[in-house]
């Protein structure tokens, strides 16, 4: 899977496994299958496994009951809407991917410091941050060629 792909997750697979790659203990470390059966059991009081999570989260199954998803958007702190709605889906995956990234500490200090200026001074700033992000996909290409 690319990082494009992951950007907008499109199957129940894609958008279960987004949860737990960016909605994190506060250690940072990912929930693992047992943690999120067992509160999802604990919130429905329906059979849970940490295989059916799994199962769920790699396309193995992907025909869960409506309260096992809502469980899940329970448990990782999303509208159940994640799941239903592609539109919404897609508006909540990139809100993710952005809460992802200001888990990086350089990101959260550059985001942080960039509250303080101007409209201008953080247009500049988002059109220097385009203009890397050019560079170094360019270069990137060029690495993946050696």
């Amino acid at each position: 899977m690319t990082d494009a792909d992951r950007s907008s997750p499109t199957t129940l697979a894609d958008k279960i496994d987004a949860l737990f790659r960016i909605v994190r203990r506060p250690n940072r470390e990912q929930f693992s299958h047992e943690e999120v059966a067992r509160a999802c059991r604990e919130a429905t009081g329906e059979s849970f496994s940490a295989t059916y999570v799994w199962q769920l989260r790699t396309g193995r199954r992907d025909n869960p009951t409506k309260r096992h998803l809502e469980a899940l958007a329970q448990f990782f702190d999303v509208p159940v809407a994640y799941f239903f709605d592609d539109d919404q889906g897609a508006a909540i995956a990139k809100e993710l991917e952005l809460l992802g990234a200001l888990r990086d500490a350089g990101v959260r200090s550059v985001a942080l410091r960039a509250v303080n200026l101007s409209p201008e001074g953080v247009n500049t700033i988002s059109d220097m941050i385009d203009v890397l992000a050019r560079r170094e996909g360019a270069a990137g290409g060029d690495q993946t060629d050696r």
